[in-house]
Parts: C-alpha cells; structure tokens; sequence
C-alpha cells in the first residue's frame, strides 16, 4: 500500500496534468445551475426537455473501465451520477479526466439528464473542469475515520464520509431556530450582552481570564447569557429577553460538559417560576415535535416522553430518600462519610460543594421528566427564597438522569442579594474558583428597583440529550490539544 507521501506525489504529477492541458484547477468560480438536491427533483423535467444542465460536486466514487466511466458527486446535500464515455467527451477531456481526476476531487459537469438501464438517474457528461484537485486521498470508504482524536481534529473529512453527521448538525441548526421561534411568538425580545465582563456573573464556574490592553485591567470570558445584564433590562423597562449565544467555562471535559458552548437565557418580568415551569414544559415539548417529530426520547438507558406530566421532585426529600442524609441537619464530616461510603469523589469540603455533590448522585436515578424544586439557599445565591422556608424559588428539568436547563424566581432584595454575594466572596477568599464574584454594581439596579421576574436558561447539552451523544460529539468543531511537534 502507497504511504500518504507517495500518493501526494502522484496527485501532484496529476496537477502537472492540468496545467499542462490548460485547466485550472483551483479556479474561482465554476459552472453550476443547481445543487444535486434540486437536479435530483427536477430530474424528469430535464430528462424530457434534454435541457443542458452544469451541476457540480466531490468525486466519492469512480467506477468503470476503458470507454466508459461512473463518477459518484456529493455536495452535501445529495449523490448523483455522472457517466462519462468517451464517445461522447472530446478526446482530449477524456483522456484528462482518466488520467488527472481522483476520488476526492471537486468538479464541474456539464450534460443532459438520462436514466440508465438499472433505473438510475444519471447526467451523461459532455464537458467537465476541475473546481479542485485534491492532493491527499480521502478516508478509506467502508471504515471512515477510525480514531477518535482524528475525528474531532479532521472534523471536514467526517463530514465528507459520513451524511449522518452532517444531518445532525442541521438538526441542531433547527433546535435553536425552534427555540428562537418559540421564544419570539410568545413575545420574547432577542437581545446582545457583552461576553467579557469584569466579574462573572449567572452562574458559578471557574472563568477564562485575559487582559484588556486599552483598559489595563482584568477581563473574563462569560459564564452565563448576559444573566446579570439581563435582569438590567427587566429593570430598564423590557418585560420579556432572551439570548442565545457563547459561552465560556474553564472546568473539565466530560460527555456533558465543555469550556465553550452555546446556552439560550430568558427573562420574563412579573412572572415568577411557577410560571416558567408552564412554559419550559411547553417549549421543551414543542422543541422535540417539530425539530425530532416525537416527544419520546430513549438517551442513556433512560426512556422518556416529554408529553408525560412532569412530576415535581423536592430536593432534600429526595437526597434523603436515597441516600439517608438530611442535608438541613448533617455536618460536613457527616456528608463527606457519606459520600465516601458511596465511593463517590468529592471535590471541595465547604457545605455547597458537599450538598451539590449528594444531589449529583442522586439525579443519575432519576428518568424525568420531572422539575427539581425546593434547592437550599446556599446552592441559588440568585434566586428568590420560599416564604418561610430555608428553600428557593427555583426549578430545573430533569431528563435521563441529569438537569437540562435551570430557572428561578429572580432575587429582586438588594439587600438579600448583597449578603448572599458576601457569602459566595467568603468562600472565593477560601479558594473555591467556581463561587460567584460578587457584582456590586448590580447590586446598585437592585435598589433602584427591579420587577419581580422569573429567568430559566438551558444548552446544548439538551441536545446532546434528545440525539442520545456526548456533548463534544454535538459540537462541529470541541477544542483540541495541538499535537506534539
């Protein structure tokens, strides 16, 4: 077998070809009348009319000998056959074709529309040009791209040898257009807040950091959709936002989690999580009919249908359910017990590191759909705190054993939020780079006064869920390592 080297070599020589007959073989533009798709359903039409038709496309598969040829095109959006005889090309583009043209090439063919005799729609060949000559080969056909690593790096040649990844990726494209429409007719305004801040805010997460130059001063990358720019808004007088957009977590890789993706977040004025739950459940259900065409979904040996009735699930009652401990009254030393009894690793010894850490274990059992409620205050130091009780107002989606999204009543008490971003500086100042940096300026829009307000976000990660794949496999391009020189 030929090593990659040679066979750059010999597709070299072929470029010498085409230089030498006076074909371009990178030009700017070639001639092209429709994609494959369109030829495809047209294809009667130009059959009867034998109208001249210019398609174009990669070369997937040559078949054939001596005078007459079958070369395979794809576009992306579908095959067709091209037959080349050489009683029909002139002599010279014929001998061209045979001796210059590779699999993994990109031409244009001019031709008449025919169907052979097995029934298969063909474009017999009258003219043809390079649009791009490929120097290194393509995939061995029938096993693709067998390495992981390969895969995700030469992401393009996944696209090339499998249609299924692509059409996974125009799914995606339809689940936030699904979303965005949602959103839109139910009265929602899509907005742009900045992706570099000078504190994070939304969400707790360890932040990318980077220097402003003109500035002179520290900035982070966005660790939630404008959350905190948001809620200004809802202050400003905007009574319903959302934006879809990046954002950036410096934290670890695993099948749900990745430092950078997309997250959708709303905000809703004079509504408060009850309300939200209402309308996640509707736009959750109407996400998987028109982008999937069901509601039932089977994704890590979970099996769901999001038209169930979503059942409400107590945080602590369900920690203590399953695991014994009541996390209102267990010490730290007792909840870390536990979880080494449960041979679960634990990072972190402060009590909201622990809690969060019982609960992750708890959630894998759990199929859904359901809403996590009742959260203690010290894992929500945004949300609007239960009348009475220790509790929050907040709520997440639980699917598959994991939360696919999160809301709550929005905390609106200047004074309340200030002593909650005391605590969450407390325990910056004892190390934990994921707590929430305090915003004292948004602190400030509290006490000019801002609507009660209820405000739920989700990501990619539901996605992820609903085609039953890893995160990093939903994302075109997860970032890579570079490879040792």
């Amino acid at each position: 077998m030929a090593s990659i080297d040679e066979l750059r070599t010999a597709r070299l020589a072929k470029l010498e070809l085409l230089k030498k007959a006076g074909m371009e073989a990178y030009p700017a533009t070639v001639p092209r009348d429709h994609c494959l798709k369109d030829a495809k359903a047209n294809f009667a039409e130009y059959e009867k009319s034998q109208k001249s038709v210019n398609l174009a496309g990669r070369i997937m598969a040559i078949r054939g000998q001596g005078a007459i040829l079958f070369a395979v095109l794809d576009d992306g959006k579908a095959t067709f056959q091209t037959v080349i005889k050489k009683d029909v090309l002139s002599p010279e583009l014929f001998d061209l074709f045979t001796g210059a043209v590779d699999i993994g090439d990109i031409i244009s063919v001019t031709g008449t529309c025919f169907t052979t005799q097995r029934g298969e729609q063909s474009l017999l060949v009258t003219s043809w040009t390079m649009a791009s000559k490929s120097l290194l080969p393509l995939p061995e056909k029938w096993h693709g791209i067998t390495d992981p690593d390969e895969k995700f790096r030469k992401r393009y040649l996944d696209f090339i040898m499998t249609p299924e990844l692509r059409d996974l990726f125009v799914k995606k494209a339809q689940f936030w257009n699904v979303t965005r429409r949602f959103l839109t007719d139910n009265g929602f305004l899509e907005v742009e807040t900045p992706t570099l801040e000078t504190t994070t805010g939304g969400a707790e997460a360890t932040p990318f950091k980077t220097h402003h130059n003109d500035y002179d001063l520290a900035v982070y990358l966005r660790i939630s959709v404008g959350e905190l720019w948001q809620k200004r808004l809802m202050a400003g007088g905007f009574p319903k936002t959302f934006e879809i957009g990046r954002v950036y977590r410096n934290e670890g890789t695993s099948p749900e989690h990745a430092q950078e993706f997309t997250n959708m977040e709303f905000y809703w004025s004079y509504a408060d999580y009850n309300d939200g739950m209402k309308l996640v459940q509707d736009m959750y259900r109407t996400i998987a009919q028109e982008v999937f065409g069901t509601t039932t979904f089977t994704t890590r040996g979970h099996t769901f249908d999001l038209a169930d009735e979503w059942v409400k699930i107590d945080y602590a009652e369900e920690i203590k359910k399953q695991t014994g401990v009541d996390i209102a009254t267990a010490s730290e030393k007792e909840m870390m017990k536990k979880l080494t009894d449960l041979k679960v690793k634990y990072d972190g010894t402060n009590r909201e590191r622990l809690t969060d850490t019982l609960w992750k274990y708890c959630r894998k059992n759990i199929t859904g759909p359901a809403f996590l409620i009742n959260h203690p205050v010290l894992v929500a130091p945004l949300a609007k705190s239960v009348a009475g009780k220790p509790v929050v107002q907040m709520f997440q989606p639980i699917i598959a054993g994991s939360e696919v999204g999160r809301g709550y009543s929005e905390l609106n008490d200047p004074i309340d939020q200030a002593n909650r971003f005391a605590e969450q500086q407390k325990l910056i100042d004892k190390g934990d780079t994921e707590a929430m940096m305090p915003d004292h300026e948004f602190v400030e829009m509290l006490e000019h006064g801002m609507p009660p307000t209820c405000g739920f976000g989700f990501g990619e990660r539901l996605f992820a869920f609903l085609v039953d794949k890893p995160l990093r496999e939903t994302q075109m391009f997860p970032l890579m390592k570079p490879r040792d020189k």
